[in-house]
């Protein structure tokens, strides 16, 4: 590109500039290169392991302006954290040009997320005219796998799993023009030279696109579960307007009555399913393409299996080509296409999601009758990501495709660490310098084959960003699959983290708290092991990033039968009426349900301490309550019963019974509360009312403790963390009462308030240790 002479007066001036974030595969290069032309500057630019790097020459006046817009006009899935600037000697050159790719010896560049279909491509894909015409693997610079078909750095074609298919002419004039839109777009392929999509059946294979997409069509119009290969992974899918195909699929895949997420053709099918405001509904058509939690429609036309029992509906749009094929009609077919297909996981209950075709083809086989496969590789496997809106504000539940691995940006230098993160909902975390880059979801870890996935995508993670860990840190919990594998694997130091100080320091850090800074953390959840050896979760905490003092906690009650009394919640209610003096009168609903012979055995186990662990866990309190009101006595999934409760709650915030815990200067007591709700029950109030009087005391509970604690150490600020507060009311409720007394309230936006979010804070805490030996 040939450049003029300099006009005016301006000096000629030559920067390299370094340009840190997500600036690979994202189009960031041909960005430069059109704006360079545009502002008839001279130069290069090029990728490298560190990000990309650019030397621009021209005019004083027109490099000042290049710098200005190369921040306000980045591409749409950039993110730029820094630009490095150095002054250089003037060349001379007249000409602006994208340079080779370079490698070196250290990583310090971002993997980009996957990001969904973008208009341009569906559109193209829509046009007969186009030789892209239902393509499924259409994709530009803007849109199309990143992070799971990569399989090193810098991201390059030859670094992803589109290595084995050569490009045709066509794709290659493409790839090599900086003016197209597809200019080095690594995944860039048509119908001549790129992936294909073929139908398995137990009768045949069929292949053609137009002819697998009907064929699928087909099969899920007659109520097939059919396993799809995905962007990340399978999905199993079934149209969900058919009761009797989600019935099979909840069958065979051994989920009984957890909610499936439900794939809808477009924002306006989205809004027959569920209620949608407008930053819902910028969730479901952004790139990242979670899935949304949404308030589900009572005349909803999906099949009540969906979600049973459940007000909110798991809502998410078609984010890669093919599915929005199969939402579109077969040219010359009148065949009626799906209006909303379950789309879950693609693996057994527990189990990670599958992503290679012989082990789906394994491990699904007595789930799927057919197959809609292709022969792009996954490298990397990633489910989709689950979030929730909260007071206006996003909030993650399951951080994974869309999002990960985007680095979270540390307050403070940190040494190269792996953090393993927990048991449930696992996520690890690779970090060095000020970068924490958060693994996608990997599941609960009480399988073989989670273990393998969790160590195969660490490996992955360090072999991207060429980390090895000089500590390896872990939950204090030495029953978890996480510590166990941390403290044998040999890899470095290992350093334990209380699982609830892990928490508030995730927190902390994703809002980018100072290294001093200290705040009030209330860490709510099921499960977390205490420095005392009992299983806390209702704690309020004094916390900086390496230390913390327990300050007061939930009142401790002993949980007979361990994890019995978590899958069965009218345990939890037997111990703690038995705990408040409560009678175990027979008029209430989990004396009723457990029957005289199991009252025995646990009044026995709670009069003896015979396998009962104390603890101070809010959850098991939720869980406890809503046994006690009647709404759920055995759960199938983590959180039901709460969820069940929080649900009725709705309705009754504006009139809700007013009550009290007690507060002590060690804890916090239920007791006066239980007896309330135990009177309401014989007065005859609606258990929705009294759920929403509980949620209200637990709320002001809040307020009271964070107030204390602000009398004792003059911190005004407050952290909401742990896995309870994913319950929209009590984190609503909790932020208006703790503002109400004029403290900062800090709730998650990058990471999960469960456990999918702790290792971010393992990194946090075990760096900010070191630091200060």
């Amino acid at each position: 590109m040939p450049a003029p002479a300099v006009e005016g007066s301006d000096s000629l001036v030559r920067y390299r500039l370094r340009v840190k974030g997500v600036v690979q595969g994202v189009g960031f290069r041909p960005f430069v290169h059109r704006l360079a032309a545009d502002l008839h500057l001279a130069g290069l630019v090029g990728n490298d392991t560190e990000g990309v790097f650019v030397e621009v020459e021209g005019s004083t006046s027109r490099v000042d302006t290049f710098e200005r817009r190369l921040m306000a006009e980045k591409p749409p899935m950039a993110r730029i954290d820094a630009i490095d600037k150095a002054a250089e000697a003037v060349t001379g050159e007249r000409i602006f040009r994208i340079v080779q790719s370079r490698s070196g010896a250290r990583v310090s560049t971002f993997v980009s997320p996957d990001a969904a279909a973008c208009d341009d491509c569906l559109a193209e894909m829509s046009d007969p005219s186009d030789r892209r015409f239902r393509y499924p693997f259409i994709n530009c610079t803007n849109c199309g796998p990143r992070f799971t078909i990569t399989t090193r750095l810098p991201y390059d074609r030859d670094n992803t799993t589109m290595r084995g298919f050569a490009m045709c002419r066509a794709c290659a004039i493409e790839y090599q023009d900086p003016t197209d839109r597809r200019y080095h777009a690594q995944p860039v392929a048509c119908e001549r030279c790129g992936p294909r999509v073929w139908f398995d059946t137990a009768s045949g294979v069929i292949e053609g696109t137009d002819n697998v997409i009907l064929a699928a069509q087909k099969a899920l119009a007659h109520g097939e579960i059919v396993a799809v290969k995905g962007l990340g992974g399978f999905h199993l899918a079934c149209d969900a307007t058919i009761g009797s195909a989600v019935a099979n699929l909840r069958d065979r895949k051994g989920r009984a009555e957890k909610p499936f997420a439900v794939m809808v053709r477009d924002l306006e099918s989205a809004g027959a399913v569920a209620h949608i405001d407008a930053l819902e509904a910028s969730l479901l058509v952004s790139p990242e393409r979670p899935i949304v939690l949404l308030r589900r429609r009572q005349d909803a036309p999906v099949a009540s299996a969906v979600a049973p029992g459940s007000p909110l509906i798991g809502v998410l749009l078609p984010y890669t080509p093919l599915h929005h094929l199969l939402f579109q009609p077969v040219p010359g077919s009148d065949r009626h296409t799906p209006d909303s297909l379950v789309m879950t996981s693609g693996n057994l209950t527990d189990e990670p999601i599958c992503y290679e075709d012989q082990e789906a083809k394994q491990r699904l086989a007595a789930i799927a009758d057919s197959w809609l496969l292709h022969d792009r590789p996954i490298h990397v496997p990633c489910d989709d990501s689950v979030v929730r809106v909260v007071d206006g504000h996003e909030l993650p539940i399951r951080r994974s495709r869309g999002y990960a691995p985007l680095p979270v940006n540390l307050p403070g230098e940190c040494p190269p660490v792996l953090a393993v993160g927990g048991e449930l909902k696992n996520t690890f975390c690779i970090a060095s310098g000020q970068s924490a880059w958060m693994s996608q979801h990997i599941g609960d870890m009480g399988s073989v084959e989670t273990l393998s996935a969790f160590e195969r995508s660490s490996r992955q993670f360090s072999s991207f960003y060429q980390i090895d860990p000089t500590m390896v840190v872990a939950d204090s919990h030495p029953g978890y699959h996480t510590t166990q594998w941390a403290q044998e694997a040999g890899l470095a130091p290992v350093v334990l983290v209380q699982h609830h100080h892990a928490h508030v320091a995730a927190a902390m850090a994703e809002h980018n708290i100072g290294s001093k800074d200290r705040v009030i953390g209330i860490a709510f959840d099921g499960t977390g092991y205490g420095e005392d050896g009992a299983i806390w979760g209702g704690e309020v905490l004094l916390a900086g990033y390496s230390e913390f003092k327990r300050l007061r906690h939930l009142r401790y009650v002993p949980l007979p039968g361990g994890d019995s009394a978590i899958r069965k919640p009218y345990r939890a209610a037997l111990s703690h009426l038995w705990a408040a003096g409560i009678d175990w009168s027979p008029d209430l609903r989990p004396v009723e349900v457990a029957g005289l012979v199991e009252l025995e055995v646990v009044r026995k186990q709670l009069e003896g301490g015979v396998r009962c662990v104390p603890t101070s866990s809010m959850g098991r309190l939720f869980d406890a309550v809503s046994s006690l009101l009647g709404i759920r006595q055995v759960v199938s999934y983590e959180a039901q019963a709460a969820m069940e409760m929080e649900a009725l709650a709705d309705e009754y915030l504006v009139d809700a019974p007013t009550y009290r815990f007690v507060v002590t200067e060690s804890d916090f007591d239920p007791g006066s509360v239980l007896r309330s709700l135990v009177a309401g029950l014989r007065d005859g109030l609606p258990a929705g009312r009294l759920a929403a009087g509980f949620h209200l005391a637990v709320a002001h509970l809040i307020g009271q403790v964070a107030s204390i604690a602000r009398e004792e150490s003059g911190v005004e600020t407050v952290v909401l963390t742990g896995g309870v507060f994913q319950n929209a009311i009590l984190a609503s409720q909790a932020r208006k009462e703790l503002e109400g007394r004029d403290f900062l309230v800090l709730s998650h936006r990058l990471v999960p308030p469960n456990d999918g979010g702790i290792a971010l804070g393992q990194v946090a805490v075990a760096s900010h240790r070191q630091a200060e030996r």
